[in-house]
């Protein structure tokens, strides 16, 4: 019984070795320097050959795979680390704390992500006679969960396509929607129906997001937040913090100090400029803040980040 029971298993853990060592080696072809390409609407290839310092970014609705390598997330005071056997998904444009840890120049970090379209996420619930979500739920925007064979297969397959001209237009779509289907209905698919809130489906806590990326240097007032929704305060932070991994105070931070970065890398802004472009009014505060999520104090941060770009220029 044993015996009977256990060759489907090896047979999935061969097959999925197999599977692993045609993406590395697919995607090693396809994208030869360090950095990211595009070879379909919404798939990105990544390669790098070194780890990299902790990076705080946007992420968009994306589904993730690594081919090689490993990487670790942060979201809030949640740490991930996925590599080769295990997905990660994202469902709502979340401020992330991002760093390669596995990469060599002889084994560089591979991967392959493929942003989820709330419209094509929605169609293939319909299709698959699932219902969106209407009311708030208590599951987080960002997991990782354990990679299996099928959908493995389905994304090596879109991977395989980019080196086939004629048959691309045709297949990239359905593999697409496959890999949709695929993770409609494995572990994380109540997280993916998170995706089809932004199709026409707003429950609260999606609609705040939303509020607070465009009006992230103004103030929060909970109080008021909570009373539009019909929640009362601490039901609206316990909402939001299941969906985020933060407060909304927190998250409201993260997008500030991510945009005063972005102001004194990008536009030259000093430290006080861009704070207070962000909507800090204490440079002290800002100050701290800056350190505390970045390692140093704001100018000496972009120094560091300048000369690294400059040396990669070299």
């Amino acid at each position: 019984m044993n015996v009977k029971i256990s060759q489907p298993v090896e047979r999935d853990a061969r097959v999925i070795e197999a599977y692993k060592y045609e993406l590395v080696e697919r995607i090693a072809r396809a994208i030869t320097e360090d950095g990211t390409v595009e070879p379909f609407k919404d798939v990105y290839l990544r390669r790098f050959s070194s780890p990299n310092e902790p990076l705080l970014s946007l992420s968009a609705p994306t589904f993730n795979v690594i081919a090689q390598g490993s990487k670790e997330t942060q979201l809030g005071e949640e740490h991930y680390r996925y590599d080769p056997y295990h997905y990660c998904i994202g469902t709502v444009e979340l401020p992330l704390v991002t760093q390669i840890v596995e990469a060599t120049r002889e084994r560089p970090y591979l991967s392959v992500g493929v942003e989820l379209d709330p419209i094509l996420v929605g169609s293939v619930m319909s299709e698959s006679g699932q219902t969106p979500l209407s009311e708030p739920t208590d599951v987080k925007a960002f997991n990782v969960s354990p990679l299996d064979a099928d959908l493995l297969d389905a994304v090596v397959r879109l991977v395989r396509l980019i080196e086939n001209s004629v048959e691309a237009p045709v297949l990239v779509p359905l593999v697409k929607r496959e890999i949709v289907y695929r993770l409609l209905t494995g572990e994380q698919g109540e997280r993916l129906r998170h995706v089809a809130i932004l199709s026409g489906y707003t429950p609260p806590i999606a609609k705040v997001i939303e509020r607070l990326h465009r009006d992230f240097d103004q103030p929060i007032r909970v109080h008021n937040i909570a009373s539009e929704l019909g929640m009362s305060v601490s039901g609206f932070h316990h909402h939001f913090k299941a969906v985020t991994a933060m407060s909304p105070l927190q998250f409201q931070k993260r997008l500030r100090l991510q945009e005063a970065r972005r102001l004194m890398l990008g536009d030259g802004l000093d430290a006080a400029r861009a704070a207070s472009r962000v909507g800090y009014h204490n440079a002290s505060h800002f100050n701290r803040d800056y350190k505390s999520l970045f390692g140093l104090p704001p100018m000496r941060d972009v120094e560091r980040l300048r000369g690294r770009t400059s040396l990669a220029a070299d």
